[in-house]
């Protein structure tokens, strides 16, 4: 059983990390990547103890830009490249 329910919107962005965060108890901070949520992970693991969260997001959230900025680029033909021949 996770130690806590948490919403995404209450934890913080670390830069240094690349991940969300929240303190632990512990001292330390559980963390969550953005990749994790995209692939529909939801606990946020403290690295330092055993204890851990669920973490309540809406994975539309994380599904957007990249993925639709991925489709678009697969349904552009490839353009060519001029070639100099010897």
């Amino acid at each position: 059983m996770s130690y806590d329910d948490v919403e995404i919107e209450d934890m913080e962005w670390n830069d240094e990390l690349q991940a969300y965060t929240y303190p632990c108890p512990c001292g330390d901070l559980f963390q969550i990547t953005k990749e994790d949520l995209r692939l529909g992970e939801e606990i946020a693991r403290c690295p330092s103890c055993s204890l851990y969260i669920t973490v309540i997001y809406n994975m539309e959230d994380f599904l957007g830009d990249d993925d639709k900025s991925k489709k678009k680029k697969n349904l552009e033909p490839a353009k060519q490249q001029p070639v100099a021949v010897a």
